[in-house]
Parts: structure tokens; C-alpha cells; sequence
């Protein structure tokens, strides 16, 4: 009987079938030779730092930690080197958008982790929204606080469509300092943050597909809306959900 060989999640990256192959020789299945490794000598995490030594990054308390604030120049350093690594491996604006939504996907579930962590820690009995408005809230405000420093600045239901849902950011801190060529003005950066508002929506049990538009205005001209689709199962489960 033959068996499917799984399919690997698109969002992260496996070793390929050569590097695999490759690696078949290190496996001991098969081998007729008996052997033995040597039992690893304990080691202590607890030890103490050096005097002078700055502490350990992985040591730090991460509720002392939720109010520290990141360099704004560092992260936009960061960002636009990202970007301009991104484009130089892909094949147009759509392969670029898509793989910042990767990369943003990877944070959000993260973030998401770690926001649920600190709830858990800071009250007797954490809250886990299972309506969908109440967990775009959430996100609207706390999410992009953690993330941006400060919350959005609305959030709109589209008229035509009821599965489709809008995050307005006017000024995105993500892109601030990024400046697109002309000829990729269709480009919007902030798929980076669609990617993280989809991980947050997958990982509290609305699945959507999130994307970014440059939707600029003349107060606003870096103006972008997040434009989350969601699932005909989370509709569903609205509809069921209503009193």
C-alpha cells in the first residue's frame, strides 16, 4: 500500500530532497554496527555572570520587558535591509509581497505567543475572545501597541462584501522610511504586517487571508489598509454564536 508523503506547511521553509539524500549516510537505520555515545556532562544554567559581563538576553524577564521601546532608527534600518534582500531574490511585486507576508507571519505568531504568555501571567483568569469583532479589537489596539508603539487608527466593515473586514493605519511606522521606485509604486511593504495580523487571526481561531493596500490621501499620503477576507467557517460560526 502506498502512502502520500506530507506536504510540508508553505509558510516554512524544509531541507530539500537533496540535502536530504545527502544526509542518509548519518542515518544509523540499517546499519549492522553497534555503538555507544558517551552520556553528556550536566550543564548548569544557573550560573552566575562575570563581574563586568553584560547579562544574557534569553535571562531577562519578560513582563519587566513589555514596556521597553525599540530605536525607531535601528527598526527602520532593519526593515529597509530586509526589503532590499527580499527583492533582490524575487521575481516581481507580487513574489515580493508575498514572502514580507511570510516573514511577517513568523513574527505575529510570536507576538501572539507572547502576548497570550504575559495574560496568563498578569490575571487570575485570562480572557480568549471567541467572537470575531471583540478579537479584531484586540488587534486593532493591543496588537499593534505591542508591535507599533501606539494603536490604529480605525477599523471598517465593507458594505458589499460581510466577510471582509478593514485595519486603517495612516501613518505605518513599518514604512515611514521607505521610499518605492516609481516603477513599483503598486508595491506595498506593509504586507509585512498583513502577514502578522494573519498569524494573530490563525492562531486565535479566525482563519482569513490578509493583504495590504496603499490607499494614500492628501492628509495622509503613506495612508494603508489591511484588508482581512475571513473564512465562510468563521461566518458560520458568527451566525450560529448569535443570541
Amino acid at each position: 500500500m502506498a502512502y502520500n508523503q506530507p506536504q510540508p506547511h508553505p509558510r516554512f521553509s524544509v531541507l530539500s530532497s537533496s540535502s536530504l539524500s545527502s544526509l542518509e549516510h548519518l542515518s544509523p537505520v540499517g546499519s549492522s554496527t553497534r555503538f555507544s555515545l558517551p552520556s553528556a556532562p550536566s550543564i548548569s544554567t544557573t550560573s552566575a555572570p562575570k563581574p563586568g559581563q553584560r547579562p544574557n538576553i534569553y535571562d531577562r524577564n519578560l513582563n519587566k520587558t513589555r514596556a521597553a521601546e525599540v530605536s525607531a532608527s535601528a527598526f527602520a534600518f532593519l526593515f529597509s535591509e530586509l526589503v532590499q534582500y527580499t527583492h533582490k531574490r524575487v521575481n516581481g511585486i507580487n513574489d515580493l509581497e508575498r514572502r514580507l507576508n511570510t516573514l511577517g507571519y513568523r513574527v505575529g505568531m510570536r507576538v501572539l505567543e507572547l502576548m497570550s504568555w504575559r495574560a496568563e501571567g498578569s490575571t487570575k483568569a485570562p480572557k480568549r475572545e471567541i467572537r470575531f469583532l471583540p478579537a479584531l479589537m484586540n488587534i486593532h489596539t493591543h496588537v499593534w501597541r505591542a508591535v507599533f508603539g501606539r494603536p490604529a487608527d480605525a477599523i471598517e466593515k465593507s458594505v458589499q462584501n460581510a466577510d471582509e473586514y478593514m485595519i486603517i493605519d495612516n501613518d505605518p511606522p513599518i514604512t515611514r522610511h521607505i521610499s518605492v521606485p516609481r516603477d513599483m509604486s503598486s508595491l506595498s511593504c506593509s504586507s509585512f504586517t498583513a502577514g502578522i495580523v494573519e498569524a494573530v487571526l490563525d492562531g486565535l481561531g479566525f482563519p482569513a487571508r490578509v493583504t495590504a493596500h496603499n490607499t494614500p490621501t492628501g492628509q495622509y499620503p503613506g495612508r494603508t489598509t489591511i484588508l482581512i477576507k475571513l473564512e465562510q467557517s468563521v461566518l458560520d460560526r458568527e451566525e450560529a454564536m448569535k443570541p
